[in-house]
């Protein structure tokens, strides 16, 4: 897997605030760009069906595109609130004020509204209430509200205290553990590097 891939798989929470991976040359910003925000956002599809973000209508695949250097820059301050909040809670510290309050005003500016519609199943009338989840605002404060309560959901969950540092000298990943022995956050990208390592060591001692 190249470095460059973003690690996904982990509570929302997790894989955003893992958009900024250690590579030998520093760290990167995986969303540094629109662009780069457009591409992430495709790898968690499956996660915003029903979530509000996307006007009713919109093709998934092209709903990036228009996609602004102000839409990246709310996600931003969504991602540092969360790294900062969960570095405190992990410990079961108390996490400063100005990270929950930055998530909760980003929950605020585009709540999900259950909104109520009447769906007809036949030409008579006969139908049934459909709830949809619908958010308002520019596209980035939806994204940015989503977030935010994704945050909110691994804040508040008592399992946020498993969570754990890839063990790789060179990797900031994090992840939540489903097995107490897990000690890399991908076993196809630091794991293995170093059971290579170790071969190789034990190659060299001889």
């Amino acid at each position: 897997m190249s470095d460059l891939v973003p690690l996904t798989g982990e509570p929302l929470a997790l894989d955003l605030v893992n958009t900024r991976p250690l590579l030998p040359e520093g760290p990167v910003d995986l969303l540094a760009t629109p662009a780069g925000l457009a591409g992430w956002l495709s790898t968690q599809a499956g996660r915003l069906d029903g979530a509000g973000v996307l006007d009713a209508g919109v093709d998934a695949s092209r709903a990036w595109e228009g996609l602004t250097d102000d839409d990246v820059a709310a996600v931003h301050a969504v991602r540092d609130h969360v790294a900062v909040a969960l570095t405190h809670v992990r410990r079961g510290e108390r996490p400063p004020a100005a990270a929950l309050d930055g998530l909760n005003g980003a929950q605020r500016a585009a709540p999900a509204i259950r909104e109520l519609t009447w769906e007809s199943q036949t030409g008579d009338g006969a139908g049934a209430i459909a709830v949809t989840l619908r958010r308002s605002g520019p596209l980035g404060v939806r994204l940015a509200a989503w977030l935010a309560e994704a945050a909110a959901d691994l804040l508040a969950d008592p399992k946020v205290g498993r969570v754990r540092a890839c063990e790789a000298d060179d990797c900031v990943m994090l992840f939540l553990p489903a097995h107490p022995r897990r000690r890399w956050c991908s076993a196809a990208r630091c794991g293995n590097r170093a059971r290579v390592a170790r071969y190789y060591q034990r190659h060299k001692a001889t």
